[in-house]
């Protein structure tokens, strides 16, 4: 009997796009439901009756809600070109980097930086420099967060990629800074890797980057 998987996302969902990047890595097939978050789905309130919101895999039926919780499931369930190294204590660091990146460098870009004027930007924005170095300085001597190869982390930085050129825009500030984060700077470092000299993401015109709200 064929596998059966689905991912519910929306376009703008980054957090989505960490299954879509693990999915490609991983070769798997599925099928990709768009939902409207402004008239949820049935199907994704019978998936995700707890928090009623993207992203959701179903795997032959059985759904599987938060972006991190699902990237485990997929390394765990086809461990082909692994995501999290086998060492136990490269897993908890792994899975403390990714931790890090949503509870404090995506708070204090967001919630802070983005929301924010005057003083208090000013302040949000130093806190996020510190969060930022902190990444830069984990990628020292690397060629990503996994070491030479995509791993857990990258994905789960992937928004980090993706989305800072648009934040900086709109808040009209520069984050990344070439000469301060030579290494977070280089140009879209998740959307524009190979693996085994096979290209797994497109240009920003697709997945690379989030078209603006389904």
């Amino acid at each position: 009997m064929a596998e059966e998987l689905k991912l519910f996302r929306t376009w703008s969902s980054v957090f989505a796009l960490r299954i879509v990047w693990a999915l490609k890595i991983k070769g798997v097939e599925y099928e990709t439901i768009f939902e409207d978050l402004s008239n949820k789905s049935p199907s994704l309130l019978q998936y995700n009756p707890v928090h009623k919101k993207v992203p959701v895999l179903v795997h032959n039926g059985k759904p599987i809600a938060e972006s991190l919780v699902i990237l485990e499931y997929i390394d765990e369930t086809w461990r082909e070109t692994p995501l999290l190294p086998e060492d136990p204590y490269e897993r908890a660091m792994a899975r403390f980097w990714a931790k890090f990146g949503d509870d404090k460098v995506l708070t204090s870009i967001v919630w802070g930086v983005f929301f924010k004027e005057g003083k208090e930007q000013e302040e949000a924005m130093l806190e996020a420099m510190e969060h930022l170095q902190f990444l830069e300085d984990e990628l020292k001597g690397k060629r990503f967060f996994g070491g030479e190869r995509i791993g857990f982390v990258d994905l789960a930085l992937g928004w980090l990629a993706n989305m800072i050129s648009i934040f900086e825009e709109v808040a009209g500030l520069k984050m990344v800074d070439e000469d301060k984060f030579p290494l977070l700077a280089v140009d879209a470092r998740v959307c524009r890797f190979s693996h085994n000299q096979r290209q797994l993401a497109t240009s920003r015109q697709d997945d690379c980057q989030v078209p603006g709200p389904s």
